[in-house]
């Protein structure tokens, strides 16, 4: 293979290609916290036309080939092997255009999320996608996630914002499906194939955005309820009286926020402890009626008992202190140490109970466990992560999985609700697909991908891909 990645570095240069030793410590792993690999090389083109070149030749050589974005996921999606090439998308990082009438952004597959979401405001309109990781994640990697984050409660998933796709397929050939229209109902709708597919059937080098007007309107609310039921009932009862205004609904248990509260030194808004806390955000387009519907909801909250005690934003300081501890999972490796990361989604009728027996689960294998349960119940996500400080950086994965997803599925939950499969939940994938379901995944990919080159040891690829 050392042959092969001479070769791609004598076609296309050392400004795309670098080997061996040379390839920066950073292409060898992603979040998940698997142990790092060098990869046979690294390739960082700069157009569409260079990334069909390159997989045109790892094709014909049989080379496996793993896409990387901004190197965010916490699945291994984007974790290197030894005797294939990465294929980092960041140089396609161009914004091309932002159509405020149409309400569209095109884009290559390496801008940063932020950085769409900034070129959007400045035409008065909103990107709905938004996740902790908007400075560093990538669009393409967002889509082939099929991300969530924190608006999904309003805006959906990645998939319900992407119009059209261009992607690069195992062979070398481009499929232009940048479509900009809402309607187009010509035919199968072939770029859903490849969001949430994390690079296995094809690399998505560009990409076509729906965008949303900017509600100028926004009410930021941090509350403390008593237990999981007046959250869930709370949640009911924002919609009803919110509708569509309702954008963001966080819910961090007392195991997240306290521990993440009080080891980042970044206190709580409230006096006192609660059995769950939330950030409400409600969107609009006329700041009192914002503000005032969001008031009236509590108003009726804490006469329900549902809340005990309250605070909203009066300014743009305010509401980003509000936001800070949920946004501190950032700090974990400072704070908390290696850590066993989990996001399924769950019934929200279960989430009370899946909640207790997970914390309770986790502490009767290892006593001195630290389990932190957060999420966004609005749309049944639940994410857990759990640090046994005498592991130390060996973290009991294994076990501590088998645990979690065991009873994630006799809840009738999922093993991923917004981060995929990658390689950490290859083997639990079945937990939450069924055999067939399975099989025809695996013929897609055989019949877009027959050599199983792209990704080949991810998700739903067969046993004989790796």
């Amino acid at each position: 293979m050392s042959g092969f990645a001479e070769t791609l570095l004598s076609r296309f240069g050392d400004d795309i290609v670098t080997i061996g030793p040379a390839i920066p410590e950073k292409y060898h792993h992603d979040w998940a916290g698997l142990a790092p690999v060098q990869p046979l090389a690294l390739a960082r083109p700069r157009s569409t036309e260079d990334v069909a070149a390159i997989l045109g030749m790892c094709h014909q050589a049989g080379v496996p080939v793993v896409p990387q974005g901004g190197l965010t996921g916490i699945s291994g999606a984007a974790h290197p092997q030894a005797d294939g090439i990465v294929l980092s998308l960041e140089r396609l990082d161009r914004i091309e255009r932002v159509d405020a009438d149409a309400g569209t952004l095109i884009a290559g597959a390496g801008v940063i999320l932020e950085t769409a979401q900034n070129a959007a405001l400045e035409k008065d309109m909103m990107l709905g996608i938004d996740i902790g990781a908007r400075g560093s994640c990538q669009l393409g990697g967002v889509i082939a996630t099929n991300a969530g984050g924190n608006t999904v409660i309003r805006y959906g998933m990645a998939r319900d914002h992407v119009l059209g796709l261009e992607v690069v397929l195992a062979d070398g050939t481009v499929i232009d499906g940048m479509n900009t229209m809402l309607k187009n109902n010509a035919g199968l709708d072939l770029k859903q194939l490849f969001v949430g597919s994390e690079g296995l059937l094809g690399i998505i080098t560009r990409c076509a955005l729906r965008l949303h007007p900017n509600p100028p309107a926004k009410a930021t609310a941090f509350v403390g309820c008593p237990d999981t039921a007046s959250a869930i009932a709370l949640l009911r009862a924002a919609r009803a009286s919110l509708g569509p205004m309702l954008s963001s609904f966080e819910v961090m248990w007392p195991s997240f926020f306290h521990y993440m509260s009080e080891a980042t030194g970044l206190g709580s808004p409230l006096a006192g402890r609660h059995g769950v806390y939330i950030i409400l955000e409600a969107t609009g387009f006329e700041p009192e009626a914002t503000r005032g519907s969001l008031q009236k909801l509590f108003e009726r909250a804490f006469e329900d008992g549902l809340v005990e005690d309250g605070v909203l934003a009066n300014s743009v300081k305010e509401e980003r202190a509000l936001w800070a501890v949920r946004e501190s999972p950032a700090e974990y490796e400072t704070v908390l140490g290696p850590v066993i990361p989990f996001d399924v989604g769950i019934p929200i009728g279960q989430m009370a109970e899946a909640v207790t027996r997970i914390e309770a689960a986790v502490k009767a294998l290892y006593p001195s466990a630290r389990t932190l349960s957060y999420g966004h119940i609005g749309d049944s996500n639940l994410h857990v992560v759990v640090n046994v400080p005498e592991a130390g950086r060996e973290q009991p994965h294994k076990q501590v999985k088998a645990c979690v997803y065991a009873i994630t599925r006799e809840l009738g939950g999922t093993v991923s609700a917004e981060h995929g499969i990658g390689a950490i939940k290859r083997d639990y994938l079945a937990y939450s697909r069924t055999p067939a379901e399975i099989r025809l995944m695996r013929a897609i990919k055989e019949t877009l991908d027959p050599k199983g080159i792209l990704n080949p040891t991810k998700s739903f690829a067969k046993a004989s891909d790796t």
